[in-house]
């Protein structure tokens, strides 16, 4: 299973190479698989160098909130998170389908 963290594109190159903000790390990647366009300020999934999808702007900030308090609560012995508590019965919490 791979588990992808929304990415901030910062600037796009004439190869199709963003720079992406990955929870402060930057790094290069590939926009050749996606068809729709991206630009700065874009969010994307990646993964192994490739951007494989451009996601919503308001689950992209949801999901690297829920990040966050995940890390900050794997550093409190007191505060463990369990795998059962990141899931309802929707699904993962980290994935919210747009309502159709």
């Amino acid at each position: 299973m791979c588990l992808a963290i929304p990415s901030k594109v910062l600037n796009v190159d004439e190869n199709n190479i963003a720079e992406v903000d990955t929870l402060g790390v930057k790094r290069k990647v590939s926009l050749d698989l996606i068809q729709e366009e991206i630009k700065p300020g874009d969010y994307v999934l990646i993964h192994v160098g490739y951007a494989m999808s451009k996601i919503d702007e308001k689950y992209a900030l949801e999901s690297i909130e829920v990040y966050k308090q995940l890390a900050q609560a794997a550093m409190e012995d007191e505060n463990p998170i369990a795998p059962e508590d990141l899931v309802n019965e929707e699904g993962p919490l980290l994935y919210k389908p747009e309502n159709k």
